[in-house]
């Protein structure tokens, strides 16, 4: 759980700033890399926001979702 957690918290960070990009400067980091909502940056998204949902289902059951190692 320890690694999916860290991969899930990157993503979770990566989604963020893209979305900062998007409403500061209306520049989309994700769509320019990867191709404007072509099916590798709908995989980036869809990643993103299955990271958010675990990451909030970790507040609520935190003996299941380890950031740090312990």
């Amino acid at each position: 759980m320890y690694y999916l957690s860290k991969i899930a918290l990157w993503l979770a960070i990566i989604g963020g700033l893209n979305w900062g990009l998007v409403g500061a400067f209306n520049f989309n980091l994700v769509g320019m890399i990867f191709g404007d909502m072509s099916i590798l940056a709908r995989i980036v998204y869809i990643l993103a926001g299955l990271s958010a949902i675990w990451l909030i289902y970790g507040q609520f059951a935190p003996d299941t979702i380890v950031i740090e190692k312990r």
